[in-house]
């Protein structure tokens, strides 16, 4: 993307704490045992994520020590990415190695070979004049360079409050935010105990992600979840699907960047292939009129879910597409032009050999 695009990408990942799903009802109908050897159908609740009940049927009671497995799943998430980051994982000094086993297309694989040739060339000629030196070794502080490493950020779902709440601290802002001092920082940076209010160099940070976003079912103007995210200084994001009227976006703004403050917040449109055109262009119409700054993503899984005869839900790669696609060219020929910032996209780790299948829940 970023040969392609010749601009830079951010990125954020899924990862190391999304152990929280969101349910439309409370409860599900499902066959379980009725304990004479026989089947019956029984309501019992929801799977909500693995933080708090089991998906199994029989394994639905929620469990406030899923909560500490889920912390712990999150911090080993994170120290596994960073030794993944630090050895050279995404390193851009061997772009021949890259495997293109999952590429089916032989134009694709064609044009991605082309990439890598290109690419490999460029670096051959940025060793040859020292033009890529890394800033240093390991153990003087330095690290791989922009070649050797990337950043990495994660991101979730701020959807149960009471673990979110439990990870936020009282943080000192990046230095470009603080007001001047006379002195250095209070040394009780980072206590909890230290109220924002006192002192306008900190202020609250959720520490279980670099970002977090309010779901489609928790954007109510006058609910928690609202309420939450527009205390914490992390940048968030929002999704905007069908449902999500466009004064009610505008006023969801106001509260959550009163300030308007660039790169705040961000808005992760999920309508569907089938409904992107009648939404979108209303939406951008009402949040460039309200003036506020936002950085628009497309998430073109959650709107175009299927659900196959095992029950799993998936998703085409041509639905994927078409609403991609359709973004990029709403987003261009609106009036005054809008900028598509990014796009949303999840996986599976299993092939499908019939080739339709991207993600399976």
């Amino acid at each position: 993307m970023i040969w392609g695009m010749r601009l830079p990408v951010v990125r954020i990942g899924r990862i190391a704490g999304q152990y929280a799903k969101p349910r439309s009802s409370g409860t599900e109908k499902v066959e379980m045992d009725d304990g004479q050897g026989g089947k019956c159908i029984k309501e019992i609740p929801s799977f909500r994520g693995d933080n708090v009940n089991g998906l199994s049927p029989y394994d639905r009671k929620p469990c406030p020590q899923r909560l500490e497995r889920a912390y712990f799943h999150s911090a080993a998430t994170l120290c596994y990415l960073r030794s993944l980051l630090t050895s050279g994982f995404a390193s851009l000094s061997h772009p021949r190695d890259w495997s293109l086993g999952h590429v089916r297309s032989q134009a694709l694989r064609d044009e991605f070979e082309h990439i890598s040739e290109g690419l490999s060339d460029a670096l051959d000629f940025c060793r040859t004049v020292g033009a890529n030196e890394a800033g240093g070794g390991f153990e003087s502080g330095g690290g791989r360079g922009v070649l050797g490493e990337v950043d990495f950020y994660t991101s979730h779902e701020g959807l149960m409050l009471e673990y979110e709440e439990a990870m936020t601290r009282i943080l000192p802002l990046p230095p470009n935010l603080r007001a001047p001092l006379d002195g250095p920082l209070s040394p009780t940076s980072g206590s909890a105990k230290l109220s924002a209010s006192t002192d306008p160099n900190f202020a609250p940070y959720n520490t279980s992600a670099h970002f977090l976003w309010i779901g489609d079912r928790t954007r109510q103007l006058d609910g928690a979840h609202v309420e939450y995210f527009r205390g914490i200084r992390n940048p968030i994001g929002i999704k905007v699907g069908p449902s999500m009227q466009s004064d009610e976006l505008v006023r969801l703004l106001d509260i959550v960047n009163p300030d308007r403050e660039d790169g705040k917040v961000t808005l992760i449109t999920r309508y569907g292939a089938s409904k992107i055109e009648q939404f979108l262009p209303g939406h951008i119409t009402s949040v460039q009129a309200s003036g506020h700054p936002v950085i628009w993503i497309c998430d073109p899984m959650h709107g175009n879910t299927l659900t196959s005869s095992t029950g799993h839900k998936t998703r085409h790669f041509s639905t994927i597409i078409s609403e991609i696609t359709s973004c990029i060219q709403i987003h261009s020929s609106h009036s005054p032009p809008s900028r598509l910032g990014g796009i949303s996209l999840e996986f599976t780790g299993e092939l499908n050999e019939e080739g339709p299948s991207v993600t399976r829940d």
